[in-house]
């Protein structure tokens, strides 16, 4: 059984279980579900979110209590996550609506919010506001990308498309990863030239 035929029969529960830790494919699948007819647009967007909004919000609650134990391991990437909890204090609102969206921050993101200590009450409904905003970018670009390829796919038998759909998910969702990351390094660059010309 595939993702595709894991959406159709169980449809919103699939969705809500894949979205708990890394939803992006689950979630442009949802969209492709949508346009062909066999979910509705809100209904996958509300799962998905809820799905993205539990996750984080427990892997937030790991942080809170055993995030220093867990950060200790990671001493490789010390300088990073220094520079994320740096991030972290200045600007609390966008990195909390942001994380699920930066490339490699997505599960350790909520854990450093969380060793961060803001408080619940902040990091709530913030975590439900990047969670409707991802859902529903994440659901769209499904929705669209089946709009799109759709016609050509009408001479390929239910099985292959099923793969092509999976395989097209995977493929944007790399790209749209690829695409994050490279921004990121730009905007380093962009830094750190400022900086020299600052001096």
């Amino acid at each position: 059984m595939d993702i595709n035929q894991l959406i159709s029969q169980y449809g919103y529960a699939a969705l809500l279980v894949g979205s708990l830790a890394e939803g992006e494919t689950i979630t442009l699948l949802g969209g492709v579900a949508v346009h062909q007819g066999l979910l509705r647009f809100p209904l996958v967007v509300l799962a998905v979110a809820l799905g993205g909004i539990i996750g984080d919000q427990l892997l937030y609650f790991v942080g809170r209590r055993y995030g220093v134990k867990i950060l200790r391991r990671f001493t490789r990437y010390r300088g990073k996550i220094h520079q994320a909890q740096a991030l972290i204090r200045r600007h609390p609102y966008l990195f909390v609506i942001g994380t699920r969206f930066m490339y490699g921050f997505r599960i350790i993101g909520p854990i450093l919010i969380g060793t961060s200590h803001l408080k619940p009450k902040i990091f709530l409904p913030l975590n439900i506001l990047g969670a409707f905003i991802w859902a529903l970018i994440f659901t769209t670009l499904g929705y669209v990308g089946g709009e799109v390829i759709t016609p050509w796919l009408e001479s390929f038998d239910q099985h292959a498309k099923r793969w092509i759909w999976v395989v097209i998910a995977i493929a944007l969702v790399f790209c749209l990863r690829w695409w994050f990351r490279h921004r990121r390094k730009s905007v380093k660059r962009i830094r750190a030239i400022t900086k020299l010309f600052a001096v």
